[in-house]
């Protein structure tokens, strides 16, 4: 498979596993509701960090990642800062902001791109999917980035997201953006892909009947549906293309009957009122004119007034295709009004938010009820608005994930949240009163963990944030809180961290430096025997010390091995 070469590449191919680990700081009076960090977590920090810090508690568990990372404009404002330990790297640092007029910012880019997107695939699970927004500046190197990290059996498709912005100085209209889509071993767990629009549809078929049996006359129930459907259509996208009631109370809506890309069929349709050639299609028909003469014969298709308007495809409501599209329009200046309902007190709260009903789409198709949702390119925390949106059409747990490491993260994104779940300050209209419901834990990220500073007391983190690094670290895997367990029995310090890979682990830790000094801190041969007796098994004990030999390990036949502290933070892994 080919892969995308760019300068500084191979200084950030494993500048992820350099990233120091720095633990979770909650901060209650900034949450909403009560705080845990099993729940919905709104990170400040640097992404780089942020995303690092959730390795040891969600490595492997996430379903679903949205991010929406900066363009590369050179108009974005974006500045890359990442400390890698590199000279040319460090060159770059002198001319930031990124610009158009600099000419490594498509390095720096991918650069800044490269460990975030290492980082975000550990921490999704087998069978997980990836979305990135994205437009024309880096729509193709990105999707190289993703190829070579996921594979190009991970390739799901890219999304034409039809905004209707035209942001381009040239000649050509630009007016739409791309989503990539991408699998983490898709070939080992299939992606979720469900059926996110059953009950829209249920509820057009319902309502449809009902009309019908209440007006005969079919131009009036037209009528009729057409003030329902205006004052429903937002709630019904995005089936809401589906704008006709036939005589049977059926909703329908039109589809293209052009040629979308080869030599079309050509023929006459003739309309059946004028009895004139109806207007062709520039490229042609899509299918035969035997096909063209049974949708007719079927009330298939839809005519104009008279023959000067191209014909339609009719379609049903009933018939739709639960498929995430690859073409999806959907006005992007939603976001920005849905922004102003929620800070009606603010100008500009930010600069192009995308609509959370973009994202709920792409949501609904891709997790269940419980899934972990992850945006590490947070902005006004849209992500979030939309997985509690989602949580409360469809009655789900989903959990979101977001980081952000502008100084905005709490005014503006937790603020977001905060008025989303509990209501809008001074709003007199349902649901921006009340709000939908949810909680979540504001963090900042804490100062690193220096294992070396173990060894002269500069540095003694937390038991619990100590425990988790070392078990991730051990393991890959994600460490739960609750299986962390002091055993007093054993000796005083001494926990049980879990189990993983078949091996029991264990640490011996106090953040006192005076008794991580003494032998009390020691594995000894009386603790080897009493770790060993508590279950069979293979055991690791992280210690700062041990007192006890290799040899008389083995002579005893006890299946205990020794890791000291401080241990090697980072697996190895080769470009």
């Amino acid at each position: 498979m080919p892969e995308l070469n760019f300068k500084g590449k191979e200084f950030v191919y494993n500048h992820h596993l350099t990233v120091p680990f720095r633990p979770l700081e909650v901060h209650p009076d900034k949450s909403v509701g009560e705080p845990a960090l099993d729940g919905n977590l709104i990170i400040h920090g640097d992404n780089l960090h942020g995303l690092k810090a959730l390795m040891p508690t969600h490595a492997g568990m996430v379903d679903c990642v949205y991010i929406d990372p900066p363009y590369n404009t050179g108009k974005d404002g974006w500045s890359y800062n990442d400390r890698v330990n590199s000279p040319m790297i460090q060159e770059w640092l002198a001319s930031n902001p990124i610009t158009l007029e600099d000419g490594m910012r498509h390095e720096k880019w991918l650069c800044m791109m490269w460990p975030r997107l290492r980082l975000i695939k550990e921490l999704m699970k087998p069978g997980a999917t990836i979305f990135v927004s994205i437009d024309d500046n880096e729509v193709a190197s990105l999707k190289m980035v993703l190829c070579e990290l996921f594979g190009d059996v991970g390739f799901l498709g890219t999304i034409i997201w039809k905004n209707a912005t035209d942001n381009n100085p040239t000649n050509v209209a630009v007016e739409h953006e791309y989503i990539h889509a991408f699998a983490y071993k898709p070939d080992e767990v299939a992606p979720v892909w469900k059926s996110p629009y059953s009950d829209i549809k249920d509820l057009l078929v319902r309502i449809g009947s009902e009309f019908a049996a209440e007006y005969p006359d079919e131009a009036l129930m037209q009528e009729a549906y057409s003030r329902w459907f205006r004052q429903h259509r937002q709630e019904l996208w995005p089936l809401d293309r589906y704008k006709y009631i036939d005589s049977d109370g059926i909703y329908t809506g039109s589809q293209s009957v052009h040629n979308p890309g080869r030599e079309g069929y050509r023929y006459d349709v003739i309309h059946p009122v004028t009895g004139q050639p109806c207007k062709e299609p520039l490229m042609g028909y899509r299918f035969p004119q035997e096909t063209m003469n049974d949708l007719i014969a079927n009330d298939r298709i839809l005519f104009g007034d008279d023959h000067n308007k191209i014909i339609e495809l009719k379609v049903y409501a009933k018939d739709y295709l639960d498929k995430l599209p690859s073409v999806i329009e959907l006005d992007g200046r939603r976001g920005a009004n849905e922004l102003r309902s929620l800070f009606p007190d603010r100008n500009q709260a930010f600069k192009n938010p995308k609509t959370f009903t973009l994202i709920e789409w792409l949501l609904s198709f891709t997790t269940n009820s419980n899934s972990i949702v992850l945006d590490s390119f947070a902005g006004s925390g849209t992500t979030a608005h939309a997985v509690l949106e989602l949580n409360k059409r469809d009655g789900g747990n989903r959990k979101f994930i977001l980081v952000e490491g502008e100084p905005y993260a709490h005014d503006l994104t937790a603020e977001r949240v905060k008025r989303v779940a509990t209501g809008v300050p001074g709003a007199t209209v349902e649901p921006l009163k009340s709000g939908i419901g949810g909680t979540f834990t504001y963090c900042t990220l804490g100062d690193p963990i220096d294992m070396d500073g173990l060894l002269t007391g500069e540095d003694l983190p937390a038991v619990e944030g100590l425990a988790a690094l070392l078990y991730h670290t051990a393991t890959s895997l994600a460490f739960d809180q609750s299986k962390l367990k002091p055993e007093p029995a054993i000796g005083d310090g001494v926990m049980r961290l879990g189990d993983a890979n078949g091996r029991h682990l264990w640490l011996i830790y106090k953040p006192d430096l005076d008794w991580l000094k003494s032998g009390e801190a020691a594995l000894t041969l009386s603790r080897a025997r009493a770790v060993a007796a508590a279950e069979a098994g293979d055991h690791l004990v992280f210690a700062p010390a041990k007192f006890v030999s290799r040899e008389l390990l083995t002579q005893e036949r006890l299946p205990v091995e020794y890791a000291p502290l401080p241990f090697a933070l980072y697996r190895v892994e080769t470009a």
